[in-house]
C-alpha cells in the first residue's frame, strides 16, 4: 500500500495521557503503520505533553517529526505548517485526544487506491465521554459525492479527525486557512468549489473525545458571528445562493447563542445518533 504522513497538532490545555492514548491507537494498535507522524507544537507545552512526545520519539525516532511554534498560532496555522512538512503525498489526518480503530489506515488507504479520483475520505466517528467505552452518540454523514456536495451547503461534511487527503489536492486549493474553529469546513467547501470528491466510508473509523467541554465551546456570541462569517464567505464564493445563507444564518446563530443546556439536547438528539 502506499506510504503516508499522519498529521496532529498539540498544545499546551491538552491532557498527556489523552495523547499518548492517541498514539497508542496510531503505532501501536494499527494493522498499518503511518512511515511518518508530523506533531506540530502549537507554542510553548505543558511538561507533561513534553514527556509524552519524548517517549513517543525514543519509541518512533526519525519516524516522529516534531514541529515546534515559537507561539501558540491556532489550529489552521499549526496545520498549515504541519502539512508543509509532510514527506508523503497521502497524509492522515488525527486528532491527538481520540482513537483510532486498528483497522482504520488500511480501510482508508484501500479505498484511495482504488478510488484514485477521491481528494478526501472520511468516515462516521462514535463519541465518548470520560472512559472511552462510555460512548453516547455517533455521527453519521452521507457517503456518495454527490449526496456530500450537496450536504455541505447546510453541515460540516466530513469528520475532520477521521480524513485522509490526496496532499497536493489540499495544496492546490491553499492549505489549511486559519478561520477559528471553521479551518476544516472552509477547506472541503474550497476543494469541492474546485471540482475536487470527497467521500466518506460507511464505518466507523474513530472514537472521539467529545462531553460537555467540546460542546461549550460550539456556543456563544463569538463562536455565533464566526459562523456568520464563514456562510458570508461561502456566499462570496459562490457555494452557497441567498436562500441558503439566510437560512443557515438563521438556524446557526439561534442554535449557538441558546443556553448551554439546550444546545446539549439540541446537539445529542437532533445532530447525532444515539
Amino acid at each position: 500500500m502506499m506510504n503516508f504522513s499522519v498529521l496532529m497538532s498539540v498544545y499546551t490545555k491538552e491532557n498527556p495521557e489523552y495523547v499518548d492514548r492517541a498514539f497508542r491507537s496510531i503505532c501501536d494498535e494499527q494493522s498499518i503503520k503511518p512511515q511518518q507522524i508530523v506533531l506540530v507544537e502549537d507554542g510553548r507545552l505543558n511538561e507533561g505533553l513534553y514527556s509524552v512526545i519524548q517517549k513517543w520519539k525514543s519509541i518512533l525516532g526519525d519516524t516522529l517529526k516534531s514541529v515546534p511554534l515559537a507561539e501558540n498560532m491556532g489550529l489552521g496555522t499549526a496545520l498549515k505548517i504541519g502539512l508543509e512538512n509532510c514527506d508523503y503525498e497521502i497524509v492522515a489526518r488525527m486528532d491527538t485526544d481520540d482513537i483510532a480503530s486498528p483497522d482504520r489506515f488500511e480501510k482508508q488507504l484501500y479505498f484511495l487506491e482504488e478510488n484514485p479520483h477521491i481528494s478526501v475520505v472520511g468516515s462516521f466517528i462514535t463519541e465518548f465521554e470520560g472512559d472511552e467505552q462510555n460512548i453516547y452518540a455517533k455521527r453519521v454523514l452521507p457517503q456518495e459525492p454527490e449526496r456530500l456536495s450537496a450536504f455541505a451547503k447546510r453541515r460540516n461534511p466530513l469528520n475532520h479527525m477521521t480524513v485522509m487527503f490526496v496532499k497536493n489536492d489540499v495544496l492546490s486549493v491553499g492549505n489549511y486557512i486559519p478561520f477559528l474553529g471553521f479551518e476544516d469546513y472552509y477547506l472541503w467547501i474550497r476543494m469541492l468549489k474546485a471540482g475536487k470528491q470527497i467521500a466518506n466510508l460507511p464505518m466507523f473509523l474513530v472514537n472521539a473525545r467529545a462531553g460537555a467541554a467540546m460542546l461549550g465551546r460550539r456556543g456563544g456570541l463569538g463562536y455565533a458571528i464566526t459562523e456568520y462569517k464563514l456562510q458570508r464567505e461561502f456566499l462570496r464564493i459562490g457555494f452557497i445562493g441567498i436562500l441558503d445563507f439566510m437560512f443557515n444564518v438563521f438556524v446557526r446563530f439561534s442554535t449557538r447563542i441558546t443556553p448551554h443546556t439546550v444546545r446539549t439536547i439540541f446537539y445529542k438528539k437532533l445532530l447525532r445518533k444515539s
